[in-house]
């Protein structure tokens, strides 16, 4: 490198973060309270600090300079100067070496020590005291990127809600052990593009992947000291930096053209993002970035004594999305990863904490109306986790408009109508019409309700059929974390058997689920494996296996079994692809007659009779017939019935009128079953579920 300034040029407060223009690069750091900030510049490895030179320029809150002469590949750090008054909300110790939050690439790995903390470990004051020891040795680097990318030729899917399937995956764990996949790229970026993976999604019908978070992560220093690793990654150190532990290259470019490859194939990328907390923790935690910078301005501290953040979150911190900057850094996030890396969407981890304003959750606060009102951010699938563990934290279905939320009620009641729970046929009907009551207000559509029968936390959908007890041991808690109810069933035996009759039950009852979940209104999401039956040996809380229990096993997918259920998920896809009806972009509740009597949609018996108050109310009925219809674009009549048969024992359903030629389209109890043709009855077995269709002239 050659010779550096003395200091630097005043720059511009705009853009925020490290920018390079062609001829040198401006800097760009907000902090409201600190008295000065010094840019840390350092040798390609980061090892040896280089030189300090302050950014002598202040506007609006924002710390600028200019650095002629350099560009890509510069590695920087910076030091806040200002209080260390923890009493007062403040933690400035210049002695700690800062990440830019803007960094867009983050070089190295945290070495856990105690000179990460702006305390003294140990010390009787505990947080009160002042620790003097450089950070920088421990710390990873910044780097400056030219993040230019031609996406000219790309084309978004843009897929309609109504239409979407979303696949629910994580990176390393999709393709660590897909062989098909070249052995440098498993577990990668770059085999997200590889058309084996590509083949398999397209096979299974889904429109997107959501991926687990790909922001840069830490490694908890607990899990570490346990000799596990945090795998899914919810322990952002870096917003706009992705996680390099993905990369088989050196360039992040590996990521974009995955995602071009995705869009090509009409594959929609998703991102899972972590802006509820932050990687540094509760007050006694490590000064890593935002701590250092402004402590009082992007953390939420308790109002009467700041010296201790608030936890909504479970993390030990929550950011504050009250501070117009905070809300900025966030936006400008998400507007980098859908410009600078193409993505189509974005699930908020714990998203009731971004709507949390002092007086507690408000739907009309300033970040959903920042992103609603956004001409990027607004026209992207924005998905939410509506819940968080502060006061009032389950807000499920209470989101604005232009955002669809996890239904764990979605979940939790197919579940237990599966397992013969009883009084859960009222339940179940709200869900297979899209929780409308739920959603039905402010013009929202059935697809706000992402429906799902699994997720990354908790138990996959073989597990719910395999065990009824949660089995995380390998955790290294004694078996304590995790959630204690899960509304599985083992059907006999705990875990894997070599019974015929338990695994066809097992078999049938997934199939049954997916089932479910491709006919009901809203928008289904499928977890990476659980269309080939994955397990995580009941681990439901496998957020530090880094290991064979949470990567898919791609030979267990081979397997005759595990092919047919991919088949089968195929399947459902494709019906819910072919009938309208299926998925309708609209909430149904049997009040338009599409023709002759035949109403949008209706309930039944398995004696062909509409449910009666008191039918409904009946906790031993286990059957239930939902019947769809609309008229085509060639005038005719086409409905769709779903039989559900969640009893132990064979029900025979009579198909209520009109009298016309019926097609089972497809049972949970026949797989290998095609399209046949029966009269005004048919046979579904113990907890099977039936799909049959019917077409007539208006």
């Amino acid at each position: 490198m050659h010779d550096l300034p003395d200091r630097l040029l005043p720059g511009s407060p705009y853009p925020l973060g490290a920018t390079f223009d062609g001829e040198g690069v401006n800097f760009a750091v907000f902090s409201a309270n600190a008295d000065a900030i010094e840019l840390c510049l350092f040798d390609s490895a980061g090892k040896r600090e280089l030189k300090r030179l302050p950014l002598t320029e202040c506007t609006d809150e924002v710390w600028h300079g200019y650095l002629p002469d350099v560009g890509p590949g510069l590695v920087y750090g910076l030091r806040a100067h200002g209080r260390y008054a923890p009493e007062e909300g403040h933690r400035f110790n210049p002695n700690k070496l800062l990440l830019d939050p803007y960094a867009r690439r983050i070089q190295g790995q945290i070495k856990w020590t105690d000179a990460l903390h702006g305390y003294r470990i140990g010390h009787r004051k505990e947080d009160l005291s002042f620790d003097k020891r450089d950070s920088a040795p421990a710390m990873p680097k910044a780097m400056v990127v030219d993040d230019h990318w031609d996406w000219s030729r790309d084309r978004r899917p843009n897929t309609p809600w109504s239409e979407t399937v979303i696949y629910e995956a994580h990176v390393k764990g999709l393709t660590k052990l897909m062989e098909l996949v070249p052995a440098r790229e498993r577990g990668t970026y770059a085999a997200l593009g590889h058309p084996a993976v590509i083949k398999h999604l397209q096979r299974t019908g889904v429109t997107a992947i959501e991926l687990l978070p790909i922001h840069t992560f830490t490694q908890d220093r607990f899990l570490q000291e346990k000799g596990l690793r945090n795998y899914w990654g919810y322990n952002t150190l870096g917003f706009f930096a992705p996680e390099q532990s993905y990369m088989a290259t050196e360039h992040q470019d590996e990521l974009r053209r995955a995602v071009h490859r995705l869009h090509k194939a009409g594959i929609e990328v998703i991102l899972d993002v972590v802006y509820n907390h932050t990687c540094e923790g509760s007050e006694k935690g490590p000064t890593l970035s935002w701590r250092g910078l402004d402590n009082a301005s992007y953390y939420r501290l308790v109002k009467d004594n700041p010296r201790y953040t608030i936890n909504d979150t479970g993390t030990g911190n929550t950011l504050n999305m009250s501070k117009a900057r905070v809300i900025q850094m966030v936006a400008d996030s998400l507007r980098y990863w859908a410009t600078s890396f193409g993505v189509d969407g974005f699930r908020f981890d714990l998203g009731l904490t971004l709507g949390r304003e002092e007086h507690g959750f408000d739907p009309g606060s300033a970040f959903f109306d920042v992103l609603r009102q956004d001409p990027v951010l607004g026209r992207l699938k924005l998905i939410t986790e509506p819940w968080d563990v502060g006061p009032g934290g389950y807000q499920l279905g209470n989101f604005p408009p232009g955002f669809a939320e996890w239904n764990d009620k979605y979940r939790d009641t197919v579940r237990e109508y599966w397992r013969g729970e009883p009084g859960k046929r009222p339940d179940l009907a709200a869900r297979l019409a899209g929780s409308g009551d739920l959603f039905d207000r402010r013009a929202r559509r059935p697809w706000a309700s992402v429906n799902l029968l699994a997720a990354h936390d908790g138990f996959t959908l073989a597990d719910t059929v395999m065990y009824e007890e949660r089995h995380n041991e390998a955790n290294g808690e004694d078996n304590r974390d995790g959630h204690s109810h899960n509304a599985s069933c083992n059907w006999g035996v705990e875990g894997p058997t070599d019974d015929a009759a338990i695994n066809d039950a097992r078999g049938r009852v997934m199939r049954s689920m997916l089932t479910t979940l491709m006919t009901s209104l809203g928008t289904p999401m499928l977890v990476a494996g659980d269309e080939f039956g994955r397990t995580q040996q009941g681990n439901n809380n496998a957020y530090c296996q880094d290991n064979e229990i949470s990567w898919l096993d791609w030979k267990a997918a081979n397997t005759p079994e595990g092919q047919a259920q991919i088949d089968f998920t195929g399947r459902l896809a494709e019906l819910r692809r072919r009938f309208v009806v299926l998925r309708s972009p609209t909430f149904l509740y049997g009040q338009e007659t599409a023709a002759g009597g035949v109403n949008d949609i209706e309930w039944w018996d398995e004696r062909g009779e509409q449910l009666s108050p008191e039918d409904w109310q009946n906790p031993d009925g286990r059957a239930l017939m939902m019947r769809r219809a609309a008229r085509t674009e060639g005038g005719e009549i086409e409905a769709v019935s779903l039989l559900l048969n969640a009893s132990g024992d064979p029900v025979t359903f009579t198909l209520p009128p009109p009298e016309v030629k019926r097609i089972v389209l497809i049972d949970s109890a026949k797989p290998e079953q095609g399209e046949i043709e029966i009269d005004n009855s048919y046979e579904v077995a113990p907890q099977g579920a039936v799909l049959v269709t019917w077409t007539s002239a208006a």
